[in-house]
């Protein structure tokens, strides 16, 4: 298994914290980058393919949407802290983890997931940079295909993809599309499209590609939800995939005007943010309004890091 470490300087030797993820889920991706970003001061390990490498025991490890990884973890008796990234309208799997949590935002109505264990919310998980380009320009389309069949996402990215940038190229400029997965079917059918480019969700930084974005199209995935939120940025969703990403849709729906994209041709999907335009995240409850969520995880993943010296 590819393993990326990111070596210690001379002098102390730093905790080792192991990070994994599920590279097929945008989520989960961005979950993981998000709270290793509160975690500079550590010696952090990637777990590419998404379950645990060998090699010398890390002192704690941060496991995002892969259960088997923190199984084979807490059998090495590492500590780990287990975080369920994406939003599910089911109950949550059954994990092995020392602490439990849920990316949950406060202000998201109806009930919360479901979990046996009692995974804690975490509130928003935001991206470390908050601002905007000031020069910003051109399309974003966040895409997620994860859990649905090839075939679906192949058909999707053909009649749904592909006339969206095509007119996001022509409204905007350009048209960056970020997908997880789905790979061949979305590249093959947004290869006739001047001015668009394609990237795989695990090799680019949606995060920094949305604040240099105007417009921003996303399938309804918290990925998506807390980058508008955290900067206050307008937002449409895209056509749901599957229950998960409706349910989300429906229940942010109840407390933000975010609509979901119908003709591409509709002029008030594209007309840039303006100065002095209110904010649709206004109508969120300062109270509920709290983007700490990766601080409060990264916070958890130290203290069982440093726990063996410094209790």
């Amino acid at each position: 298994m590819a393993v990326l470490s990111v070596p210690s300087p001379n002098g102390p030797v730093r905790q080792r914290v192991l990070l994994v993820d599920d590279a097929r889920q945008l989520d989960s991706l961005t979950a993981r980058r998000r709270v290793a970003a509160h975690l500079a001061e550590l010696e952090l390990v990637h777990g590419e393919e998404g379950a645990a490498p060998e090699g010398p025991c890390p002192h704690a490890a941060l496991v995002c949407d892969v259960p088997g990884a923190a199984r084979e973890l807490a059998e090495r008796e590492v500590p780990v802290v287990y975080l369920h990234s994406g939003h599910t309208a089911a109950e949550l799997p059954v994990t092995t983890a020392a602490i439990r949590q849920v990316h949950v935002p406060a202000w998201l109505p109806g009930p919360k997931p479901v979990s046996r264990e009692g995974a804690q919310p975490t509130g928003v998980l935001a991206p470390g940079r908050l601002g905007r380009d000031r020069k910003r320009s051109g399309s974003l389309l966040l895409f997620s295909a994860y859990g649905v069949s090839g075939g679906a996402a192949e058909v999707y990215a053909e009649l749904t993809l592909r006339p969206l940038a095509e007119e996001a190229v022509r409204r905007t400029g350009r048209c960056d599309v970020v997908y997880d997965t789905g790979a061949e079917g979305v590249r093959e059918a947004l290869a006739p499209v001047e001015g668009v480019r394609v990237h795989l969700a695990r090799e680019v930084d949606a995060d920094a590609l949305h604040a240099a974005a105007e417009v921003f199209l996303a399938s309804p995935t918290l990925t998506a939800v807390s980058l508008a939120q955290a900067r206050r940025a307008p937002l449409t969703f895209l056509p749901a995939l599957g229950p998960g990403q409706e349910d989300l849709a429906r229940r942010t729906g109840q407390v933000v005007p975010v609509g979901t994209v119908g003709d591409p041709a509709e002029p008030g999907l594209w007309p840039p943010y303006g100065q002095g335009t209110r904010s649709p995240w206004s109508a969120v409850d300062p109270a509920a309004d709290d983007l700490r969520g990766a601080q409060r995880v990264a916070r958890r993943v130290r203290q069982l890091a440093l726990a063996p010296t410094t209790f």
